[in-house]
């Protein structure tokens, strides 16, 4: 079996996402700041970070049976929104002390 990885249409997904990520974190930013924009690009990152996450778990396994490919995937899954919900987590409470020390370096400047 082909490692998820390194198929084409798992590169376009992760490529297309990206893009996404980056179109919107930049309407994100020239709509609403600075700070927008980087929690567009977080939240685009945690997708992007769990979906590789996804492709390795799946290509670690070569399931010879139907049971063992409905377990790999669901093996899979249950990785990726642990790592959702982690990174969510650490996203939500790194982001507020991020926030206040940039602010705090732009008032110190001044």
């Amino acid at each position: 079996m082909t490692p998820p990885l390194s198929t084409r249409p798992f590169k376009v997904a992760l490529g297309a996402q990206a893009a996404a990520t980056i179109a919107i974190a930049i309407v994100a930013g020239a709509w609403a700041g600075r700070d927008a924009a980087l929690s567009a690009l977080l939240g685009g990152t945690i997708n992007l970070v769990a979906e590789v996450l996804y492709g390795l778990t799946i290509g670690i396994v070569n399931p010879s049976t139907p049971t063992g490919t409905v377990f790999a995937l669901l093996r899979a899954e249950a990785s990726k929104v642990a790592l959702i919900v982690f990174q969510l987590w650490l996203v939500l409470t790194m982001y507020e002390i991020t926030v206040l020390v940039f602010r705090l370096a732009f008032i110190v400047r001044d």
